[in-house]
């Protein structure tokens, strides 16, 4: 398979693997809800690639759906490069506007895309997809990137979104009026869903008789006589009497027994009059197969999933009453519904880690107001306005605007808000300097020696038999004991009585964390306990 080669591929392929698990701190007076929560919906403000990483003890495989919209690199954003990869050559991009002028500009573009496409990957379910929305700016890369990424054989396609309704007249060259949205699966076992009917579609459906309403379908089909010689024959026109022969090239769509099935069912359509020389299959609107839903398509009008002019008109209207947010890139929350609709079910988890204005949380809230769905949302976004623009829109959309026009009523719901707190870094303990709390590493040992997701709820409150979660290789649990004093830690060790209060081991493995042990490996084994000292052992244990 082509590989796409650029400045600094060598030193971000394995980035990702280097980024520092990050503590995730509730902000209880930005959220909406009772009690802040990681199973909630999410808005997290940080840089996404430490946001990303951060998510996956509780995340990982649970994706649904994943939107982003990255910067199209059109070199008019001036977003600035800012990962801290160990090269020279990279050090000295670190914080650097990213301009028309900058010649390794696309190079940067595809370093910053590159380890966060790997996170997403991993945060995605087995049965997920990916949609991308970019321009021509960076389509084709992006294309060899999410080949390398996710597997070429993984690609569904690439969608293109009518994005504008005019011709700007002061265009210089030839005018674009869409977009494109690139879509890839986790693997095979993705399935892509249906989408409504629009009224678009059932325009068509303009005729009527006793039995409904119907449109009139093409009785021939693009075979020859020589490839269906059983599909050339003639028909009898029933009022004129004439004999209809279809083209050689083009012959009948139904053989003679089902054509005649067709006009006992009073199937056949000959025109106003009735007299036409061609017949129609008369297609009922309630006849439809897949309960009245279409398969999806690559070619999304601005009738069908909205453009940026409506876009931003949405997001005006719901800040009636408050300062308008002066944000250019808003995509309306129809083509973000149409990205939900073939990719999720009612239950399912979406992320959006290029967050912008919060469209994809709210397309979400709305999608569950209609249906009653539960479908949550996290949204990931670095800038300073994740509160002022992307939180407030959803706190707008959940509670309703009565000066708005359209959003007077809100959809419910709640959201926990969260800010990226200190990198959990374990060589810190040996110092006592920025200690994680017992969640934070609980938190972090767990998924870090499992690869499984961690549940906060499960953590025991019994200090003797301190039980953070099960994995499928500890089936008879996981135990870390710590707590945020540096005494704690220099004099606590893992002894015979601890062991002995775990319980019974019945014969299922258990991983213990402890920052010593004052047991030998033999009677470890015979307690069926694998022990981790803190902070350096843990990696030795996931498989």
């Amino acid at each position: 398979m082509p590989t796409l080669q650029f400045k600094g591929k060598s030193f971000v392929q394995n980035h990702h693997l280097a980024v520092k698990f990050h503590q995730l701190v509730g902000v209880k007076g930005k959220s909406l809800t009772d009690k802040v929560s990681l199973h909630d919906n999410l808005i997290v403000q940080g840089d996404n690639l430490k946001a990303l990483k951060a998510l996956l003890p509780t995340h990982a495989g649970k994706v649904k759906c994943i939107y982003i919209d990255p910067p199209y690199n059109t070199g008019n954003e001036k977003w600035v490069y800012n990962d801290n990869v160990n090269s020279p050559m990279m050090q000295e991009w670190l914080g650097a506007v990213v301009d028309k002028d900058d010649l390794t500009r696309h190079d940067k573009w595809l370093c910053m895309m590159m380890p966060r496409l790997k996170l997403l990957k991993e945060l995605l379910a087995e049965d997920g997809a990916i949609f991308v929305s970019i321009d021509n700016n960076e389509v084709h890369r992006l294309r060899l990137l999410l080949d390398e990424v996710f597997g070429l054989l993984n690609f569904e396609a690439q969608i293109e979104w009518q994005n504008r309704y005019s011709v700007a007249n002061d265009h210089t060259g030839i005018c674009p009026l869409n977009e494109h949205l690139v879509a890839y699966a986790k693997s095979d076992a993705f399935v892509r869903g249906l989408m409504p009917r629009t009224e678009e579609n059932d325009k068509l459906y303009r005729l009527e008789d006793e039995n409904g309403v119907y449109r009139p379908d093409n009785y021939t089909c693009n075979k020859t006589a020589e490839e269906r010689p059983n599909l050339y024959y003639p028909i009898k026109q029933p009022n004129t009497g004439e004999e209809i022969w279809p083209k050689k090239t083009a012959v009948w769509r139904y053989t003679k027994e089902t054509h005649a099935a067709n006009v006992k069912a009073d199937l056949v359509y000959w025109g106003k009059d009735g007299k036409s020389k061609v017949p129609s299959f008369k297609r009922y609107r309630h006849a439809l197969r897949n309960e009245g839903k279409t398969v999806p398509h690559t070619w999304w009008t601005f009738e069908f999933a909205g453009h940026t002019d409506g876009a931003k008109k949405e997001l005006y209207d719901l800040f009636t009453g408050g300062k308008s947010p002066d944000f250019y890139t808003v995509k309306p929350v129809s083509l973000i519904e149409r990205v939900l609709q073939i990719t999720t079910d009612d239950e399912s988890l979406i992320l959006d880690s290029f967050a912008g204005s919060g469209t994809t949380a709210h397309a979400v809230l709305k999608l569950n107001k209609e249906d009653g769905g539960n479908r949550r949302f996290i949204l990931v976004e670095m800038e300073d306005y994740a509160d002022s623009i992307t939180a407030e829109r959803v706190r707008r959309v959940i509670k309703g605007v009565p000066k708005s026009k359209n959003f007077q009523e809100g959809t419910g719901g709640s959201f926990s808000y969260f800010k990226l707190g200190a990198p959990i870094e374990m060589e810190h303990i040996l110092h006592g300097d920025r200690l994680p709390t017992y969640e934070e590493l609980a938190r972090y040992v767990y998924y870090t020696a499992t690869g499984e997701e961690f549940n906060a709820e499960d953590i025991s409150k019994d200090p003797k038999k301190p039980f953070i979660g099960t994995s499928k290789n500890y089936p008879g649990g996981v135990y870390l004991f710590y707590e945020e004093k540096m005494d704690y830690l220099m004099n606590r060790a893992f002894t015979l009585d601890m062991a002995r209060a775990l319980g019974k081991h019945n014969n299922k493995r258990r991983l213990v964390f402890a920052p010593m042990k004052y047991l030998d490996q033999d009677y470890l084994d015979e307690m069926r306990i694998d022990y981790s000292q803190l902070p350096f052992e843990i990696y030795k244990f996931k498989e």
